[in-house]
């Protein structure tokens, strides 16, 4: 080869997007979804074991149960927690799935949307149903 050759390069065959500004959003994303996943095991696995094992399992969950377990704020923060984690976990999953596989821009923007939209509205409602659960509602 002399020197006045040049190489080629054939053009990339996947579609290519504009450079999007760098931040370590990515980095912190992928860190939150291993320590929130570590997390969610324990506190998961807790929650399966005393509501599902322990003391009768299934059959002793009612109301009663539910207003005795949320009258402290251990187990409010517990399910509060665990709910939080959940969700976030949950939905940067599936943005990441939305990024990898929606095709088109305007696709993509209304698939995220739909999902903070719903990611929002989850965690308002859980939140507000723990803090103000009632367990003296009269029936």
């Amino acid at each position: 080869m002399t020197s006045t050759e040049s190489l080629t390069l054939d053009k990339p065959r996947s579609p290519r997007r504009p450079a999007a500004r760098r931040s370590n959003f990515e980095l912190y994303s992928w860190l939150f979804m291993r320590i929130s996943g570590i997390l969610l095991i324990f506190l998961v696995l807790g929650h399966l074991l005393i509501m599902n094992i322990l003391d009768g399992g299934v059959h002793r969950i009612n109301f009663g149960f539910v207003a005795g377990r949320w009258a402290s704020p251990f187990w409010q923060s517990w399910d509060l927690l665990m709910l939080w984690l959940a969700e976030i976990h949950g939905g940067n999953g599936l943005r990441t799935v939305i990024d990898d596989y929606a095709r088109r821009d305007g696709t993509r923007f209304w698939l995220k949307m739909l999902l903070y939209v719903a990611m929002v509205v989850v965690l308002f409602v859980g939140t507000l149903v723990i803090f103000t659960f009632d367990p003296n509602i009269n029936s």
